[in-house]
């Protein structure tokens, strides 16, 4: 793991998240880039891009400069390589952009997380990026001073399609010689046998080679509860998820099960994108 991207708004959730970010490179020797991105008034971009000079535009660029001058001295980041940019473009966008620029392999993200008419119809920064992005994102909701990532659970259907995702999840756990608990939330409207769903976990499984892991079957009102209540139920460090990228009206239509865990699961969420 070489370069963890943590885009930052300032905020105290940008600030936990960064402190997670610190605890991983350090323990991989890895560079963090802190990236905060900013989104001017639609008439200045137009006349920064058509090259006009404009004081409210430097301002900006001047006062984000010394914010991240200051994030970046951090006693928290001492002696990690740290790599600081401000880039003017959607968040969504610039965090995509500069993943790739800097061949990043993970993006760590804070979140407060959102409910009702909000998540319906806005959603967070950190929501789209889990749907977007081609990168792992670990989202962290709350302050974690001692980074934990002992024990992970990878929830999942366990098809074919979750192959890819499941075996960045295990270059990630490497790192930290995590204990995996692969579990399917059985619900009244996906309900299966029990001998059908150890067959197929059991087949996935055999693919792998797997020594510190245990699998589960959990029976809830719907996926998204289950996978919360199950690592309550085994005060899990980290919740695991593959993503889809819905967007459109696929997205408003199906919802997306790792998205609405951002929003509620209090523990944190690593997303893979199928």
């Amino acid at each position: 793991m070489k370069r963890i991207l943590v885009p930052t708004d300032f905020s105290e959730h940008a600030e936990d998240a960064l402190k997670v970010a610190a605890q991983i490179a350090k323990k991989n020797n890895s560079e963090i880039i802190v990236l905060h991105m900013l989104e001017l008034p639609s008439q200045m971009n137009d006349a920064v891009l058509g090259g006009a000079s404009i004081p409210e535009t430097m301002l900006f660029m001047k006062k984000a400069n010394e914010m991240l001058d200051e994030v970046s001295s951090r006693p928290y980041l001492d002696g990690i390589p740290v790599t600081e940019i401000v880039k003017m473009d959607k968040p969504i966008h610039g965090i995509s952009q500069v993943s790739k620029d800097y061949d990043v392999d993970l993006i760590i993200m804070g979140s407060h997380g959102s409910s009702g008419i909000e998540e319906l119809l806005i959603g967070s920064n950190t929501e789209k990026v889990v749907r977007n992005s081609e990168i792992p994102v670990l989202v962290i909701k709350k302050d974690a001073a001692n980074f934990n990532a002992s024990n992970i659970v990878f929830a999942s259907d366990f098809s074919d399609e979750a192959k890819k995702p499941f075996q960045k999840l295990l270059n990630f756990t490497k790192f930290f010689e995590s204990k995996i608990h692969l579990v399917t939330i059985c619900t009244p409207n996906s309900f299966k046998p029990t001998h059908t769903i150890e067959k197929t976990m059991n087949e996935f499984v055999s693919e792998f080679n797997l020594v510190n892991y245990e699998t589960h079957i959990y029976n809830d009102t719907n996926i998204e509860k289950g996978i919360i209540n199950f690592s309550n139920s085994i005060n899990t460090d980290i919740i695991g998820m593959c993503t889809h990228g819905r967007t459109g009206f696929a997205h408003f239509f199906n919802g997306s099960i790792s998205e609405g865990l951002v929003n509620h699961a209090v523990k944190p969420v690593i997303t893979f994108k199928i």
